[in-house]
């Protein structure tokens, strides 16, 4: 089986409530904190990478207030933030990619330097370019496209074959915080191939898992149907030029299942049918269409007594896709196979989110299967390692240092 793993670490410099951070993720991590914490931001990080090669990075910054609203709020006002992603692919490609984002007058910005380096799977060859204030500093091909200050040149690096694997891979990490109400509604149909954040087109997409991957849209049924009791399929249902859902469910003593359009289902139904989804949608596919998942508080209105089948879901996924999720949620981190490896502590002091692996003492009991994490979290004993946040060297925090393994 395919290492599950994309991201394999993240730097952030003044983002949001982040002054600085370096963190590395495996298949599956859970960042776990009280709320306004700042688990949230992290994951924004990320959603804003993807966000700014899928749009523009203009729309990405307007879409979150504007950089005044993304650069970090602090005594001095940091004028810039910085995003650095080290990554693999599995090809066996594996890089860096960063880029600093400065603020200008009357909230406009400029991309102050970007780069970003391939490496070979033998480790003898590399591929790379620089961008400092819109000038192409260093070169990946002889002629090479324009860069501009307000755009990530990866966007135009993406027309040369070297570039595009990471460029498809960044701009198609999927991150969702789902509606609902969205879910509820009409949909128009589109391809199905990618579930959008807010689950708009989530009945195209099932429609796609059914026909295309059979064994993935029954394996999805089959978490829902642990989740909401009775369910018995899903069809997808067409209404003159949109579409919807449709659920059979067994009610009572009846044989037969009754069905309900997606209008009459629960918030917890539709919202846990979006998390499997979003889970499972790469699922047995070779290229890795989501090759990164994030989701806000899976948990969230579901019944306290279901969070174990999506703890299950979020295991099984994360065996093909990697996964990060934010919870503060004792119930989702109640199973002793949740390693300590996977927890990321978030808490927030004198209104800056730090974020690191567990405290000697929480690894200790986990690993010895003395308490849950959950039940850590129950006693506010889940608390960010102060010995590892000290070994994390200035170079370790640096958008622009040299790759080491």
């Amino acid at each position: 089986m395919r290492d599950p793993v994309f991201i394999t670490r993240v730097v952030l410099n003044n983002y949001k409530s982040i002054k600085e951070c370096s963190v590395r993720l495996g298949p599956l991590a859970f960042l776990v904190g009280q709320n306004g914490a700042g688990k949230s931001n992290f994951l924004d990080a990320l959603r804003l990478v993807s966000d700014a090669l899928n749009t523009s990075l203009e729309h990405a910054l307007r879409d979150r207030g504007g950089i005044n609203e993304v650069r970090r709020r602090s005594s001095g006002h940091p004028t810039h933030f910085g995003i650095r992603l080290e990554w693999k692919l599995p090809e066996g490609t594996h890089g860096i990619y960063a880029f600093r984002i400065g603020a200008q007058k009357k909230g406009a910005f400029e991309v102050q330097q970007e780069e970003c380096r391939i490496f070979a799977e033998s480790g003898l060859g590399e591929e790379s370019y620089k961008v400092e204030n819109g000038v192409v500093v260093k070169a990946p091909v002889e002629i090479a496209p324009p860069a501009s200050n307000d755009r990530l040149y990866l966007v135009a690096a993406a027309g040369l074959p070297t570039f595009r694997p990471i460029y498809d891979a960044l701009s198609h990490m999927g991150f969702y915080n789902f509606n609902p109400d969205t879910i509820r509604d009409l949909q128009p149909p589109d391809p199905g191939i990618v579930l959008k954040r807010d689950g708009s087109n989530l009945a195209s997409v099932l429609g796609v898992m059914e026909r295309d991957k059979t064994e993935v849209h029954k394996r999805v049924l089959n978490f829902l149907s642990k989740v909401v009791p009775g369910i018995q399929g899903i069809d997808i249902r067409h209404i003159g030029k949109k579409e919807t859902l449709e659920f059979r469910q067994l009610v009572g003593t009846n044989k037969d299942p009754w069905r309900f359009m997606a209008e009459n289902m629960s918030d917890g139904t539709l919202r846990a049918l979006g998390v499997l989804t979003a889970l499972f949608q790469s699922a047995d596919n070779q290229d890795k269409t989501v090759p990164f998942v994030g989701i806000e508080e899976p948990e969230a209105a579901v019944h306290p007594g279901a969070a174990g089948v999506l703890r299950d879901g979020l295991r099984s996924a994360s065996l093909a896709t990697q996964i990060a999720v934010t919870s503060h949620s004792p119930d989702l981190l109640d199973d002793k196979e949740i390693s300590d490896a996977q927890i990321l502590a978030v808490v927030n002091r004198n209104g800056e989110t730090i974020i690191a692996p567990l405290d000697e003492a929480g690894r200790s009991v986990i690993k010895e299967r003395l308490f849950t994490a959950g039940e850590l979290m129950r006693l506010n004993q889940l608390g960010p390692d102060k010995n590892a946040l000290e070994k994390i060297t200035p170079k370790q925090l640096e958008l622009f240092a040299e790759f080491e393994p």
